[in-house]
């Protein structure tokens, strides 16, 4: 398991500074171990429960800014913390975890750590927390502002071009379609087939 001084300073590499202590007392009631891995493109963090283990293990990806780092973290500590406390039967985005979790993010809901553009989203979304952060479109485009490796100007978001638009994403062309709930019916001009494709999506502009 991870000592304290590894962990805090993981911890304030990673995080927004004045959060660091609280995530460390969470590690303190209840220890985990903690990894950082590469960018996973179908999440941000990981933890699951493991009954043969004592302590557990939580990931985050490398490459998360430090607010969207400390929101996937406190996502990922409820997640144990309603297992040990409630049991591992409890479905893992249920009532219990979303109170788990707006209990443990509610100490740092403050300007002191969040910049108030995202204090809006933020509180908002606690209300009734989705089992990802990227299903808040509002949430997740306020937090692509502070990405530590922002994508070049003529890079957006899928959600903000108009259906009929054509765009590029990993090399080939699509057609925007229809918007169902958080992705989007798109046409690949090449085969004719179409995709479910993330609002969220960074696409871009064909020249």
């Amino acid at each position: 398991m991870n000592s304290l001084e590894n962990l805090t300073q993981i911890f304030k590499n990673h995080l927004p500074l004045p959060a660091t202590h609280h995530c460390i007392q969470l590690w303190k009631t209840e220890p985990f171990q903690f990894q950082i891995t590469r960018s996973r493109k179908s999440k941000l963090g990981d933890f699951r429960y493991r009954r043969d283990r004592e302590i557990q293990t939580i990931t985050i990806n490398s490459d998360l800014n430090p607010y969207q780092f400390l929101l996937t973290l406190i996502h990922e500590i409820a997640h144990l913390h309603a297992f040990k406390k409630f049991g591992f039967n409890v479905s893992p985005h249920g009532i219990e975890w979303k109170k788990t979790f707006s209990e443990l993010m509610s100490p740092i809901l403050i300007e002191s750590i969040f910049p108030i553009d995202l204090l809006i989203p933020l509180r908002k979304h606690m209300k009734n927390p989705k089992a990802s952060s990227a299903g808040d479109l509002f949430l997740m485009k306020e937090m692509s502002k502070y990405d530590l490796n922002k994508q070049e100007e003529k890079s957006m978001f899928l959600s903000d071009l108009k259906p009929g638009n054509k765009f590029l994403l990993a090399g080939r062309e699509f057609e925007k379609g229809e918007t169902r709930r958080t992705r989007v019916l798109c046409l690949e001009i090449k085969s004719g087939r179409k995709f479910l494709i993330a609002q969220l999506a960074k696409v871009e502009l064909p020249e």
